[in-house]
Order: structure tokens, then C-alpha cells, then sequence
């Protein structure tokens, strides 16, 4: 359970201190998805910086300098890895032909173990199952459209994922982890998060006075890259394990109901606490049975970040 985040100026139009703002709001209300640890990545004068802390966003200071345009953020619900050291939190760092980029994930790989032994892929301090994803990308020496298809249908489990290069251009490799992506055409500001509710929640807070905003359609399976002008261009990469009449991790088939749009948000933030369960080795009737009794989902969230389930 964790949150992804973030903007892009593509006017340059905003100071360092609104940008800072506009972050500060957006990744407090992202704590919603959670409290372990946040980070950023940004670009100032062609530099890729990383700055993440194990502690709430709420108590995070972020200082974005005035020449980035793209800023990528991360909250986190820990799975695997201690986010007290901070190398096991994202984003995290790689590189592909010499150039950094950084990698944030949304969801749970339950392949990276497998991956590190079939793909050979280089022994590491960092725990977390989403640096697996990070290394597919080092091994192709490639971030583009084909690398990150490549990565997007090697690995298994629940994903959606943010990359960050060193010219600012910012991919959205959307699995089945919800993500939601809001453009403002009077100002040329996009902003995202992983649920359409934090993200209204953070606008109410902001109060920009920038007009309305127009939903970006991502569906499962797209791959987008987001220049810092603003242009997009699109690819895809092959979803067909995802794209199925079942839960979002598909080991565990549980026949999905049709959800009215209100409760979409509900539906995916259950949808990732199973995900979260089958991690553990716990099944999907586990999470609805705690529900029965009169369980809450964030207390059932505890439970998984504390691995009581029974």
C-alpha cells in the first residue's frame, strides 16, 4: 500500500516556493496510502536529485528548486525491506547508459526473488521488491518505450510505476495499481496520485486558481511519457496477465462485481490490501472475512503492516 505522486510545470509558470507547496499538500494527503517513508526525485541544472527520509510526508521540508519542472513522489506502506534504512525506500536510483533515472512503484512484486536468480541480476544491500525492477532496466542499458515494456511484462505481482530521467521526462508504466492523472490547459500544470480522491482532497486544500482540470486517461497496459514541455507520447506493453475478470493479482481468482464509480476508489484500495494479504501468503476470503466481523480497512491495513493476519 503505497501512494505515487507528483507534477509537471510545463510553463514554468510556478515559483520554487508555490511547486514546494503544491508538493508539501499533495504527498501530506497521500499519507493516506502511507506513513513509513516519502521521497522525491527532481532535475535542477540537468542533475537528477533523490531525497527521501523514513518519516510522513506531513513532516517532510521540501525545498524544489526554481528550474524543475518535473517532480516525481513517493509515499510508503512498507512490504519488504525496513524502511528505517532509507536504501530500501523509494525512489530509487539506477542507470541506463551512463545516465540516472529513478524508479518509484506503487503495488508488490512477488517474482523478485526469482528474477534475481533466473535474469542473474547483481547482489544488493536494498530489500525491496521493487528494485527488482530498477535492475531489468540497468540490464537492458535502455530506458525507453522498449525497456520498460520489457520490465513490465517480466515482472509479477501489482504494479503501477513512475521513472524519472535526467532530462525530466517522466513515465507512467500503468498496471493494475490505480493512478490518476489531472491536466490544467489555462497553465499547462499536470499534477497526479494513485486515487482521484487524494488528489480533489489536495485541490480543495490548494486552491489554485488555474480553471478545471482535464482527466489524462491511463488504462491498464499504457506506457506514457511525459515530457517537460508537456508533450506526451504513448506505447503499451502486454497487460493480458492483468487485464482478467478477477481480483488485481490474479493468483487468487475472486470474481469482480461491477463497482459504481463512487465506490472505485474503495474497490482498488481493497483490491491492493489483498494484494498486500497474498504477499504474505494470506488469501483474499481472509481480507473479507476480517471485513464481516467489522474490521475497518485501515485497521486491517495495520494488521498487514504489522503481519497479524490469522
Amino acid at each position: 500500500m503505497c501512494c505515487l505522486f507528483g507534477l509537471i510545470d510545463s510553463r514554468n509558470q510556478f515559483s520554487a516556493k508555490e511547486k514546494s507547496r503544491i508538493l508539501s499538500i499533495l504527498a501530506a494527503e497521500c499519507e493516506e496510502r502511507g506513513t513509513d517513508a516519502t521521497g522525491i526525485a527532481y532535475c535542477s541544472h540537468r542533475h537528477l536529485s533523490i531525497y527521501k527520509r523514513p518519516i510522513a510526508a506531513h513532516r517532510m521540508r521540501f525545498r524544489i528548486p526554481a528550474d524543475s519542472r518535473v517532480i516525481m513522489g513517493h509515499t510508503r506502506m512498507t512490504t519488504q525491506g525496513d524502511a528505517r534504512k532509507n536504501r530500501n525506500n523509494h525512489p530509487f536510483l539506477g542507470y541506463a547508459e551512463n545516465k540516472p533515472f529513478a524508479l518509484a512503484h506503487n503495488g508488490v512484486l512477488w517474482n523478485d526473488g526469482i528474477l534475481r536468480r533466473t535474469k542473474r541480476l547483481p547482489k544488493t544491500r536494498i530489500e525491496t521488491d521493487s528494485y527488482a525492477a530498477v535492475q531489468l532496466l540497468e540490464q537492458k542499458n535502455a530506458l525507453d518505450f522498449s525497456s520498460l515494456k520489457d520490465m513490465a511484462e517480466t515482472v509479477e505481482g501489482s504494479f503501477t510505476f513512475t521513472v524519472l530521467d535526467q532530462r525530466e521526462n517522466l513515465y507512467f508504466v500503468k498496471g493494475d495499481n490505480p493512478l490518476c492523472l489531472y491536466y490544467y490547459p489555462h497553465c499547462g500544470l499536470y499534477l497526479y496520485a494513485s486515487t482521484e480522491a487524494i488528489l480533489n482532497r489536495a485541490l480543495k486544500r490548494l486552491h489554485l486558481p488555474i480553471g478545471k482540470p482535464e482527466r489524462v486517461e491511463l488504462n491498464c497496459g499504457d506506457i506514457v511519457k511525459l515530457r517537460p514541455s508537456g508533450q506526451m507520447e504513448r506505447s503499451s506493453f502486454d497487460a493480458a496477465n492483468l487485464l482478467c475478470p478477477w481480483s488485481s493479482f490474479s493468483l487468487y481468482p475472486v470474481q469482480r462485481k461491477a463497482v459504481p464509480q463512487q465506490h472505485r476508489a474503495e474497490q482498488e484500495y481493497l483490491d491492493t490490501l489483498k494484494g498486500v494479504a497474498a504477499y504474505y501468503g494470506y488469501e483474499p476470503s481472509s481480507i473479507d472475512e476480517l471485513l464481516d466481523v467489522g474490521f475497518s480497512t485501515d485497521e486491517i491495513e495495520e494488521l498487514l503492516y504489522e503481519r497479524m493476519i490469522y
